[in-house]
């Protein structure tokens, strides 16, 4: 495979990606409105799954060809953009209000989820069977709380919602848009995963590198657009929900699930990346708890530090 022929399918791939996921929320959403599931909760579970199918699809593709390092960049180099890029970039349209209960519970489990990922991983260096499914008994029991908040903010809902229902979605069509997206995440996720590892093999890049930067920015598009998008239209819930959302996914669902299919084997680099994802997630976690928002000026030093962050991967 010439080096034309990869960035054509890895290019291609992050188009099946982006637009899988793209319909995949879309359909979703449109069912949570019917069930009339508030924005917070959607961002944390629908919209959050959605946008980290990218991630899943490489990441799962990525340890069934046995390139775990890949699996592993994805993930902490999707969660640094998500936080720092994404976080920082919805701040300058508006500032990022975060709300108690999300300081207190979403916040927090994101940086535990971390703390985690690095603690299974230093130590053995490696992420085996048994740790990958501790992640996902976590996850498990993480969405079963999410769906028992649902549930009770559902009950004290009102029937406001009745007058949006001509303009909701037609559930076939909802069932389309879900079953499409998926087909177009799960073949994009080949695309990527094949055309990734070529341009690594071409330019005597790692495979963690390539996980980290093109890998990552590119799986995590999904996230950025949504969040922009919500920002833009002052849904700050959905999108602060759907970044730590997909942070929290992306460890315990991804790595989880991608360990159990085959065990992940950790690197310093891996062990530097998640330590650099911990101390980042603090300081935002700093920025929102003095006054339960994240200003313009903070989200630009954000973004800084992730360039600083990635000139530092490339010339390691």
């Amino acid at each position: 495979m010439d080096l034309l022929k990869a960035v054509v399918i890895l290019v291609v791939g992050f188009v099946l990606l982006i637009k899988g996921a793209d319909f995949f929320v879309e359909g979703s959403s449109a069912v949570a409105k019917k069930l009339r599931v508030p924005s917070i909760i959607v961002g944390l579970t629908i919209v959050a799954l959605g946008t980290s199918l990218p991630e899943l699809a490489v990441s799962v593709t990525a340890s069934i060809a046995g390139s775990n390092a890949i699996a592993i960049s994805n993930v902490v180099g999707s969660n640094l953009f998500n936080l720092l890029v994404v976080c920082g970039a919805c701040t300058l349209f508006m500032p990022l209000s975060i709300n108690k209960s999300t300081l207190k519970q979403d916040f927090p489990l994101s940086i535990i989820c971390a703390v985690m990922l690095l603690v299974m991983g230093y130590i053995g260096m490696a992420v085996g069977r048994l740790d990958a499914g501790i992640l996902l008994i976590i996850f498990i029991t993480y969405i079963s709380i999410l769906v028992m908040q649902a549930l009770k903010a559902r009950k004290g809902s009102t029937q406001s919602d009745e007058e949006n229902e001509k303009k909701d979605i037609p559930v076939w069509l909802c069932i389309v848009y879900i079953v499409g997206g998926i087909a177009a995440i799960k073949f994009g996720g080949d695309f990527v995963v094949d055309g990734a590892k070529e341009i690594a093999k071409q330019f005597g890049m790692s495979e963690n590198l390539i996980g980290l930067t093109i890998v990552a920015v590119g799986t995590s598009l999904p996230e950025l657009v949504t969040s922009v998008v919500a920002s833009r239209k002052d849904e700050i819930d959905m999108a602060l929900g759907n970044v730590l959302g997909s942070n929290i996914f992306n460890v315990l669902f991804i790595l989880g699930t991608a360990g159990v299919i085959s065990p992940m084997a950790f690197i310093m680099e891996n062990v530097v990346d998640i330590a650099i994802l911990i101390v980042v997630s603090v300081l935002v976690y700093v920025f929102g708890w003095t006054k339960q928002r994240v200003e313009k000026k903070e989200g630009v030093i954000m973004i800084g530090i992730y360039v600083a962050y990635m000139v530092y991967a490339c010339i390691r």
